[in-house]
């Protein structure tokens, strides 16, 4: 932990950064010697396990499978495994998830390579509802996927990094702010027939779509790529955490992104070490208060 958080070794303090710091056994904590509030500290002060009594040695196991596991790993699971209750086990992996959230600033396509861009809708099957709720869809007045939530991803094919969030409608004006923000202008896009990717190349795109109803690639323009995303995504959802509500969508996509952009390749050779330390190093600066979580307050960032 202390090397992931001070790459030369040197304990500081979380709140002033100083590195007047002195042990105290007893306590098991660290103390400042510059004079503020709260000058004891643990080394969770700080990271998103802050105020947690939860001890690493339940953490970083739980950060380990939450890393590695292909189809993610269930609260219940996670529970029986280190001796929480059900509830607690839940938090941790939210916990974990938003420090595994990509910050990166760099827009998808700087490299020169194309950008796959394509949404898929997320939700229950009407097969598996119950018959008042079926007949309620069938009697909409708008179509197929109402009821589910849209989840919109961009894979860049040169670094293979996807990015994926949870969006409110698949108009135009909304896909395509999206694309403006996370691609690199002047760049290639490749979509489908949509058309709310209409007119992407006034935006000063090199676009190119496919028409499903007749291929599914042509060349070097396809979607492939991140639909193979969404197939692994919709695998964790329905095989491993069943019900999931749209509120906390985004940070179970950004789970599945993690392992995606962070696995194995031949270009890539990461392994589970390499995923389970790039997490850890990621945890300082972000907090997550359970009364956040269940959105009773806004989410909040030290």
């Amino acid at each position: 932990m202390i090397s992931v958080r001070w790459l030369d070794g040197i304990v500081r303090c979380p709140r002033c950064g100083s590195a007047k710091v002195a042990w105290l056994e007893k306590a098991k904590l660290y103390y400042c010697g510059e004079k503020h509030p709260k000058q004891k500290f643990s080394l969770k002060v700080g990271t998103v396990l802050e105020d947690s009594p939860i001890g690493l040695d339940k953490w970083f196991p739980a950060m380990w499978l939450l890393s590695n596991c292909k189809n993610g790993v269930s609260s219940y699971e996670l529970s029986r495994d280190l001796g929480v209750t059900q509830k607690t086990a839940w938090f941790m992996l939210h916990r974990i998830r938003l420090a595994m959230k990509n910050h990166s600033l760099r827009k998808l396509g700087s490299t020169g390579g194309p950008v796959e861009v394509d949404e898929t809708f997320v939700g229950g099957k009407p097969k598996n509802m119950h018959a008042s709720r079926r007949l309620k869809l069938q009697t909409a007045v708008h179509g197929h996927g109402d009821h589910k939530t849209v989840v919109m991803g961009m894979l860049d094919r040169d670094t293979r990094e996807v990015r994926t969030k949870v969006i409110p409608n698949v108009k135009r004006e909304t896909l395509q702010t999206e694309i403006l923000k996370q691609v690199q202008g002047a760049g290639t896009v490749y979509s489908d027939r949509h058309y709310g990717y209409d007119s992407l190349k006034t935006q000063q795109f090199i676009h190119e779509t496919v028409n499903h109803l007749e291929e599914y690639v042509r060349g070097e323009v396809h979607t492939q790529g991140i639909e193979n995303f969404w197939s692994l995504l919709k695998r964790t959802l329905s095989g491993t955490y069943v019900a999931v509500e749209p509120f906390h969508l985004d940070a179970y996509a950004d789970e599945q992104a993690f392992r995606y952009n962070n696995r194995a390749t031949r270009d890539n050779p990461l392994d589970d070490s390499d995923r389970f330390m790039l997490a850890v190093s990621q945890i300082a600066g972000k907090r997550l208060t359970y009364a956040e979580l269940t959105g009773k307050v806004g989410e909040t960032t030290v």
